[in-house]
Formats: structure tokens, sequence, C-alpha cells
């Protein structure tokens, strides 16, 4: 696992000690931020990325190289992910941690522009960790949901389907949140 480009590029992470965590692939981030750069007129600054069962923290880390002004992780087991940020000293003030069950997030003082959630697949997380989410996303915020390939995910009212992708094993649904 390395970050793919940005500020750290080539910068080596930590692959996950836990079994249960599962990476996006550097191929699938590596699309997922040209999708991010076509969709938000390629420019991060300013923008608050949310990462929900963040797992490793590659993808939140990969948008601090990339020039995002802060990234917030949510996960129950910050093991990894900790691991992983201690990597990053020089933005410590970017990176937010937040050991916390994602489907009873907390609110915070700011709204997230940006929301990254990869759920572990077939376990029915992904729904009700959306419906949780809403009070933390402004509106219009572009959402990045991985999925498995063959799960389906029927998207909570506050959020409108602007495309599915498939990458490998993984299916991300790119969405609006409308609400």
């Amino acid at each position: 696992m390395r970050i793919i480009g940005g500020r750290y590029r080539g910068k080596k992470l930590i692959s996950p000690a836990a079994k249960t965590v599962r990476p996006t692939s550097d191929m699938a981030r590596e699309a997922l931020f040209n999708v991010l750069r076509y969709r938000l007129k390629g420019d991060f600054a300013g923008l608050r990325l949310i990462d929900v069962f963040a797992g490793s923290g590659a993808f939140a880390l990969e948008a601090v190289s990339q020039g995002f002004a802060a990234v917030t992780m949510i996960d129950v087991n910050t093991t990894d992910l900790l691991k992983n940020v201690k990597l990053f000293p020089a933005e410590n003030d970017k990176i937010t941690v937040v050991k916390v069950d994602a489907t009873n997030m907390p609110v915070f003082a700011e709204k997230f522009d940006v929301l990254f959630m990869d759920a572990p697949y077939h376990q029915g997380l992904t729904e009700p960790a959306l419906r949780a989410a809403e009070k933390l996303l402004r509106p219009g915020a572009l959402c990045l949901i991985e999925i498995e390939k063959n799960e389906s995910c029927n998207l909570p009212p506050a959020y409108r389907l602007i495309e599915e992708r498939r990458y490998g094993a993984a299916k991300i649904l790119i969405a609006e949140f409308i609400s």
C-alpha cells in the first residue's frame, strides 16, 4: 500500500494487521481521485473529507497528500489507521481520528464536502451509516460509497445516485447529498 499522488506520492503505508480490514486498491483509489478531480473541478484546497469505516486510513491520507484542507477518519478500531497517521507528522493539524460506531456518529463543528464510505461487505452497515452521516454533510456533498460488486444498497432519500463504477471486487456508488 502506498500514496499514489500529491505531496506524498510513493510514500509507503503500513498494511493492516487486522484480517477484517480490506483497503481500497491503489488502482481504485487512483480512479476515485480522478473522479473527485473531475467533479470538484480539480481543486481540493479548502475541502473537508470524512472517511467512514476508515480501516487503514489510506483513502483519507491520500486526500491529505492530494491537497484536502482536512480529513476526519471514523472507525471502531483505530489501531491500523493510527499507525499510518503517525507517518504524517507534518499534517497533524489536518487529520482527525474518531473511534466511534459509524451508525452513531457525533456532530462536528463543520460540515464535510466529501464522504468516502467503505463498510465491511455484506454486513448491512452501509445504509444505517449513510443515514447517520446525513447530519455531517453540507448540501451538494459528493459521496463515494464502496460496496462489494454483487451487494445491493438502497441509498437513503437524502442521497441522489449519480453513477456506479466497478473496480475488481468493488462497486463504487457516486452520489450527491441533496438534503
